[in-house]
C-alpha cells in the first residue's frame, strides 16, 4: 500500500510503475480508509473503497477526517526517533494543530489536496499530544500556523496549565503574521525558536505570478515584527527559470542585508499544483528523479550550466553567511547543546552542503538515464477542471447524495 500527499496526484502512474509490486495506492487522507484497506486487501472490493486505487479500478473520492482528535500519532512506532531534526532543533519531534491551507497560491498543492479546507484540533487533545512529546523540540506541521488567533491562545494556556516547556519552529504566511503579531509574541514565551515564512519573491510581478496575495511590502513588514518579537526567521525565495545572471545578483545583494536565513528553491510544476496545468507542456524532463526543487525542469533562459552555476553560488554564499564563523554566537550554543545530549545530526549536516548542493552533480543528473518518467501533461489549460485538480473536491463544489448530503 502506498499514500501520501504526492502520491494522490500520480496514482495510476505508481501503479504503472509498480509492475505488479503496489497492490493499492491510497489518494487523500488516510486515517479513516486504511482500516477499511486492511481488511480488505484480498478481496476484489479493495477498489471500491474511497479514495483507493489498484490495477483493476479506483473507488470513490477519498474521505476527509471529520475530527482532528480522532486519531493520535503513534510516535511510539517510530524506532529511530533520534535521527529525527531541524536546524538547530536536534531531536525534534511533530506535531500537528491545524490542517489545510484556505489560500490557493500557484505553486503549492496544499491546497488542492485538502480542498481549501481548514480544520482544528481542539485546545485540549492538541496540548494533551504536545505534552506527551518526549523530545524537547516540536515541528508544528500545520501549512500555515495560527490563522485563528483565538485557537493558538487556548492551545497556549492548555499548555501553560500543563507546564509544557519545549522549543518550536512552524510555517506560516507574513500576512497572518502580521494580524496575529501578539499570539506569535506569546508562543515566543511559550519556546517559539525558528520560524518559517514563504516569501517566494521580492517583486510585485512574482508575486502575483504565484497568487500570494501579498505585497513585498507586507513581506517586509512581517520580517520587522519577526525582528521584534526575537524570532530565527528562515525565509524562501523562488528561483525562477527565467532568471539570468542580474536576478540571481539581486537576491544575493538581499539576502547579505537582512538577518534572516535564506533559501532558495527552483519554480517546479509539480503534479497537483495548477501550474502543472498550466506550465507543464513546457517540461524540459520528465525524469521523477528531477522534481526536488533543486533542479530545472523548465526551459532555462540562461544555459543549463550557467543556471546552476548562479544557484549553487547564490546558496554558497547564504550557506556562509548563516553557518560560518559569524553564526557561532546564535548557533553555536544550541548545537554544543545537542552534542552533549549525543545528537549529531546537525553538526553532521553541515559538512554535507558542497556534496548536496553541487553545480556539476545537478548538471550531471540531467544526462542520467531515466527509470521512471512521468506521463506527458495534458494540453494546458487557463482554468483547470476542479475534478482534476482537487484530491479533496471542496464542499462548495460536492454533488448532494440522494440523502442530500455531500458526497466523500
Amino acid at each position: 500500500m502506498v499514500g501520501g500527499h504526492s502520491g494522490s496526484f500520480i496514482a495510476p502512474e505508481l501503479i504503472e510503475h509498480g509492475a505488479g509490486a503496489i497492490d493499492c495506492v491510497v489518494r487523500g487522507e488516510g486515517e479513516v480508509i486504511t482500516p477499511r484497506v486492511l481488511e480488505a486487501r484480498r478481496d476484489a472490493k479493495l477498489s471500491t473503497l474511497p479514495g483507493v486505487v489498484t490495477q483493476d479500478g479506483q473507488g470513490p473520492a477519498p474521505t476527509l477526517l471529520d475530527d482532528l482528535d480522532r486519531f493520535l500519532p503513534a510516535r511510539d512506532l517510530a524506532h529511530k526517533r533520534h535521527k529525527y531534526f531541524i536546524g538547530v532543533l536536534d531531536p525534534c519531534a511533530s506535531a500537528e494543530l491545524t490542517r489545510g491551507c484556505p489560500w490557493d497560491c500557484s505553486f503549492c498543492s496544499a491546497w488542492t489536496f485538502y480542498g481549501r479546507s481548514y480544520r482544528k484540533s481542539s485546545p485540549e487533545q492538541a496540548a494533551e499530544d504536545l505534552a506527551s512529546i518526549r523530545e524537547p523540540n516540536v515541528f508544528l506541521v500545520d501549512d500555515v500556523a495560527f490563522i485563528h488567533p483565538e485557537h493558538g491562545f487556548a492551545i497556549g494556556q492548555e499548555l501553560e496549565r500543563r507546564r509544557v516547556r519545549k522549543q518550536y519552529y512552524l510555517e506560516t504566511r507574513c500576512d497572518v503574521l502580521i494580524k496575529n503579531k501578539e499570539l506569535f509574541a506569546y508562543w515566543k514565551k511559550l519556546g517559539l525558536f525558528y520560524m518559517f515564512l514563504g516569501l517566494e519573491a521580492l517583486d510585485e510581478e512574482a508575486l502575483k505570478l504565484h497568487r500570494k496575495r501579498i505585497t513585498p511590502g507586507e513581506n517586509f513588514k512581517a520580517l520587522e515584527i519577526a525582528r521584534e518579537i526575537g524570532l530565527t526567521v528562515a525565509v524562501n525565495i523562488i528561483a525562477d527559470c527565467d532568471w539570468d545572471e542580474r536576478r540571481f545578483e539581486l537576491v544575493r545583494e538581499w539576502a547579505m542585508t537582512v538577518p534572516e536565513i535564506v533559501h532558495l528553491t527552483v519554480a517546479t510544476p509539480y503534479p497537483g499544483t495548477e501550474i502543472w496545468f498550466t506550465d507543464a507542456r513546457r517540461l524540459a524532463t520528465r525524469d521523477y528523479r528531477l522534481f526536488d526543487v533543486a533542479h530545472a525542469v523548465l526551459p532555462t533562459r540562461m544555459p543549463l550550466d550557467k543556471f546552476y552555476a548562479e544557484l549553487v553560488k547564490t546558496q554558497d554564499i547564504l550557506n556562509r553567511k548563516h553557518l560560518g564563523w559569524g553564526a557561532i554566537p546564535k548557533y553555536g550554543f544550541p548545537a554544543v547543546r545537542a552534542l552533549m545530549r549525543g545528537q549529531t545530526n546537525y553538526v553532521k549536516m553541515l559538512w554535507k552542503f558542497a556534496r548536496v548542493v553541487n553545480q556539476n552533480r545537478q548538471y550531471a543528473d540531467h544526462q542520467r538515464p531515466v527509470t521512471y518518467e512521468m506521463r506527458p501533461p495534458k494540453p494546458a489549460v487557463a482554468k483547470p477542471d476542479p475534478a482534476e485538480l482537487f484530491v479533496h473536491l471542496p464542499a462548495r463544489l460536492q454533488k448532494p447524495t440522494a440523502s442530500g448530503t455531500a458526497a466523500g
